[in-house]
């Protein structure tokens, strides 16, 4: 195994892999602290989950409170614990023979999440705590481009575990896969999703200077967009068939793909002049 000093920091590196433009990495990046071995990939969402709530209170800031400080407390929680409970929940049915067969069910659940889960959640979670508190102000907008630079720093992590996580797409011909640890060329799917966001971040703040909206309609265009783009890349994921060809996540993903057409449709937006 070799090692490269990185930031003060000894990173570990395994399965040797070229890529184009003079670039070596092997898979899974990990890094070597207090003696101690760990993958880089939760370092990484741990970092994109910091960066993320940065962003958030920078923007907070700077807008008005509609909620109230107590109500928006409420909201945060109610939106992270459904988080927790959706990422956790649909991480373990995305392979049910594997949950079904699990010497320890409870651990399986804790060890398996998605992005896709959380985000749904998440949504289920702050609805219903609008329920309880009778508001029906949108309170999305202003989470939107946080979550996406969350979400693409995260997906830098994924990167680097190569397929050592179920991060990683099928094998192919084309000249976009890359060697990501197990001497097959697959797609890259993590750094396809980080070109998405990427895409979609300058997409969304081009749409919030060029047109008028009521508010709350900028958090339904990412959940549209984002779910819609992981409903056809996970058919180039290693995934388990469920229903009609799709997976779990497939299904969560169109689930959400309805239910935001039907916002969508209702909804008015002008250009601005």
């Amino acid at each position: 195994m070799d090692r490269l000093l990185f930031f003060g920091l000894s990173i570990s590196k395994m399965s040797f892999v070229y890529l184009p433009m003079l670039t070596a990495i092997e898979f899974p990046v990990t890094i070597d602290l207090f003696g101690k071995t760990f993958l880089l990939h939760p370092f990484m969402e741990g970092l994109g989950m910091f960066m993320g709530m940065r962003y958030y209170q920078l923007l907070k800031w700077k807008d008005k409170e509609s909620l109230g400080h107590t109500n928006s407390l409420l909201i945060v929680i109610a939106a992270a614990l459904g988080a927790l409970i959706g990422s956790h929940v649909i991480g373990s049915l995305e392979r049910p023979e594997e949950l079904f067969s699990a010497i320890s069910k409870w651990r399986y659940i804790w060890l398996n999440n998605t992005i896709v889960g959380g985000l749904a959640g998440g949504l289920v979670g702050v609805e219903l705590m609008k329920k309880i508190m009778r508001k029906k102000e949108s309170t999305g907008d202003r989470m939107v481009f946080p979550l996406i630079v969350a979400i693409m720093i995260g997906r830098v992590g994924c990167f680097y575990t190569g397929i050592y996580e179920q991060t990683y797409g099928l094998p192919t011909d084309c000249p976009l896969g890359m060697y990501l640890g197990d001497g097959y060329r697959r797609h890259p799917v993590a750094l396809y999703e980080i070109v998405f966001l990427v895409i979609l971040f300058i997409s969304l703040h081009w749409f919030k200077w060029r047109f008028a909206y009521r508010n709350g309609i900028l958090f339904q265009l990412f959940m549209f967009s984002y779910f819609s783009f992981r409903f056809l890349l996970d058919f180039i994921k290693p995934r388990s068939i469920i229903l009609a060809g799709i997976s779990t996540i497939q299904l969560t993903c169109l689930v959400v793909i309805i239910y935001y057409i039907y916002l969508l449709n209702k909804e008015h937006i002008e250009r601005k002049v």
